[in-house]
């Protein structure tokens, strides 16, 4: 049986993935499926980023539980925007090291 070449992923395609999990309604092995990649990785992926994140995730009271859309869709984008000002401060940082 031949073995299928191991394959590494960027953080940036992580979490993206992550973010169509989380933010749309579609299931793990549908994404999975779409992006390519085998759904038990794309499973640890979110549950690694649900253990770092803690409960400001979906999975903290299900989807849906007692949240309302507009809170749902605040989350998303609060998440949207910490990832986004981590990954600014990072490159302000890589700048810095390169432009004394």
């Amino acid at each position: 049986m031949a073995r299928r070449k191991r394959r590494y992923f960027s953080q940036e395609f992580k979490d993206e993935a992550v973010r169509m999990v989380l933010d749309g309604p579609r299931p793990i092995t549908h994404v999975a499926r779409d992006l390519d990649v085998h759904e038990t990785t794309l499973g640890s992926w979110v549950k690694a980023y649900r253990l770092t994140h803690g409960a400001d995730t979906q999975a903290a009271s299900g989807p849906g539980e007692g949240r309302t859309e507009r809170e749902l869709q605040l989350e998303r984008e609060n998440r949207r925007l910490r990832e986004e000002n981590a990954f600014l401060k990072k490159a302000a940082a890589f700048f810095a090291r390169e432009h004394p």
